[in-house]
């Protein structure tokens, strides 16, 4: 064998021997190396059945009478001991205290931590990872739990099917700030590359949550990042909460995914994963299809005008009714004190009696005039 051939060999001889990197060292992006396209290469569950985030078309969804209102509990008990923001490169973490947990599921969840996705192009042009019925919200914000009734902690609990319970909530933008994601957004300045952490003062994280927590998407899935563990019991609110332009660039641009000592900065933008498919999973809703049904800008108007026009109608009705009440007159309000009606001779029988009575009247004066000539004739 020569010298290349030998070469060759044990080339082969070492790469045959050489363990593949594990999974944790493994960096992966949603856009670059080790992007989406490849994730199930290095994390076999990205390529599972039951992946999220997934698109919700709301006339397929079941309705499950038996979904009641999920229950925060402790998440407005932040105490005095500050939380920590961190950096990870891929998000922004805010890690929660072990006192905060979640109610209204069959087991109690623990909290863990809370992170963001969004997107890159500012409003209307996609930042959440679930969709409603194609639709992308501006951006996504996930809570976290475990199952602290099964399972001793989050490692253990992310790699069982009901270890881990996530709340999603969907982000639009409006015209008013939201003072609850300030308490967020405003720190990012301080940890803007990756691995960096902060302590921020606590606040209440309910108050990130829209109002009404009784109406949502039930569905079971998948951590939406490598390693991709399909062990989450997703709740989808169907609420969006609103947060001002400005609050949104902060999330789109302060960020990098690079470290601080790397050469080239990169932004941490587009941390969202694709939709998946739904396969076999059925998604339930906790309220019925016509309750939660949104109306269009259309029927909205339709609805004013429909109600202006009725409104209209019946002030016409009314003032007409009023009209003919005035003008009746008190004969006929009071029927019973009008006197009796006199019967009426017909014009004609009338002109016919009084011709009768000029008639008789001449003759009788004739007659008077026709005596003396009379008395004078005779001899």
């Amino acid at each position: 064998m020569d010298s290349l051939g030998l070469f060759i060999f044990l080339m082969l001889l070492y790469l045959q021997w050489t363990p593949a990197p594990a999974t944790e060292e493994i960096t992966w992006t949603y856009t670059g190396l080790v992007g989406q396209p490849e994730w199930s290469k290095y994390f076999p569950d990205c390529g599972g059945t039951s992946q999220s985030p997934v698109d919700v078309i709301t006339t397929q969804t079941k309705y499950d009478t038996s979904l009641i209102p999920v229950t925060p509990l402790g998440y407005s008990q932040h105490g005095n001991k500050p939380f920590t923001l961190y950096n990870n490169g891929h998000t922004v973490v805010i890690e929660m205290p072990e006192w905060m947990g979640l109610g209204g599921l069959p087991w109690f969840f623990t909290a863990v931590q809370m992170h963001l996705h969004w997107g890159s192009g500012g409003p209307s042009h996609g930042g959440s990872e679930h969709t409603i019925n194609g639709l992308s919200a501006d951006a996504e914000l996930h809570v976290v739990h475990y199952n602290s009734e099964l399972y001793p902690n989050v490692s253990i609990a992310m790699t069982q099917k009901d270890g881990l319970a996530v709340l999603g909530i969907l982000i639009v933008t409006g015209e008013e700030t939201n003072p609850a994601f300030n308490n967020i957004l405003n720190y990012l300045q301080r940890i803007r590359h990756a691995d960096q952490k902060v302590s921020i003062p606590a606040f209440d994280v309910q108050s990130l949550l829209p109002k009404d927590l009784g109406r949502y998407y039930r569905y079971n899935g998948s951590l939406t990042t490598p390693p991709c563990y399909q062990s989450v019991i997703w709740t989808l609110f169907h609420e969006r909460v609103q947060i001002s332009m400005a609050q949104l660039l902060k999330m789109e641009t302060i960020l990098y995914s690079s470290k601080a000592e790397d050469p080239e900065r990169i932004l941490l933008q587009d941390n969202y994963r694709a939709t998946q498919p739904l396969k076999h999973r059925v998604i339930f809703a906790s309220f019925s299809a016509e309750s939660g049904k949104e109306l269009s800008s259309g029927e909205v108007t339709a609805i004013v005008i429909g109600v202006m026009c009725g409104c209209v109608g019946l002030a016409v009705i009314v003032r007409f009714i009023v009209k003919t009440i005035r003008s009746t007159s008190s004969w006929d309000v009071l029927p019973s004190n009008r006197p009796a009606t006199m019967p009426r001779i017909r014009e004609t029988e009338k002109a016919k009696v009084k011709k009768q009575d000029m008639a008789l009247n001449s003759t009788c004066e004739a007659e008077k005039k026709e005596e003396p000539l009379s008395l004078q004739t005779e001899p």
